[in-house]
């Protein structure tokens, strides 16, 4: 959440430094790359000495080294996110506002819409469909590789049996790593469109 929140109130506060930029013989394209780089870097640099080092020292390191991987892709996936709600609209609160709902979206939201889709059909085997829905979520990837790492999978019964099946391979591992620097991806790639064909 603090990701989202500070990249997104971060572009609406450059926004007249930017606009200097802009009247500058520098590409637009430039211009965001390096503004989206420079704040995953920073937000990377944070995360790894605030809770990096902690993890190495206190877990196993092939646990530790899974959480802290997950948690610099993480970061960056909002971050993208953000700069895609703040070239959305111009408004600094509703570029906030969906920033927020976003995240409430993918942290709560859409945890109870999986909860309620497996109470509806729990009668069916719903269980392989279910891995393909977590892709819609970069949170509940995450989630979903850290329990499976830390060896949790055994209390999520028979739904975490399948999801060993699948994200415990070399394949399913590299899969969910795949979906989730595309949620970093095509997020910035949108917003990057966006802010080339905007009126500033």
């Amino acid at each position: 959440m603090f990701s989202v929140l500070f990249a997104t109130i971060y572009i609406y506060n450059s926004a007249e430094f930017i606009e200097l930029l802009l009247s500058q013989p520098i590409r637009r394209q430039t211009i965001w790359s390096s503004l989206f780089l420079s704040l995953s870097f920073t937000f990377i640099l944070s995360f790894l000495i605030s809770a990096g080092i902690p993890i190495l020292i206190y877990t196993p390191f092939d646990i530790g080294f899974m959480l802290i991987t997950i948690g610099c892709i993480i970061s960056v996936v909002f971050i993208s996110i953000a700069f895609l709600s703040a070239i959305l609209t111009r408004d600094k609160s509703k570029g906030i506002g969906l920033s927020i709902i976003l995240w409430l979206y993918f942290a709560v939201l859409f945890d109870g819409l999986i909860l309620f889709l497996t109470f509806q059909f729990s009668d069916y085997p719903i269980e392989k469909p279910l891995i393909f829905l977590s892709a819609l979520s970069p949170i509940d990837i995450s989630r979903i590789l850290i329990l499976l790492h830390i060896d949790s999978s055994a209390m999520m019964g028979y739904t975490g049996a399948i999801f060993k099946d699948f994200f415990g391979t070399t394949i399913g591992l590299i899969a969910s790593f795949a979906i989730l620097l595309s949620w970093i991806f095509f997020p910035f790639v949108l917003s990057l469109k966006l802010f080339k064909s905007k009126d500033l």
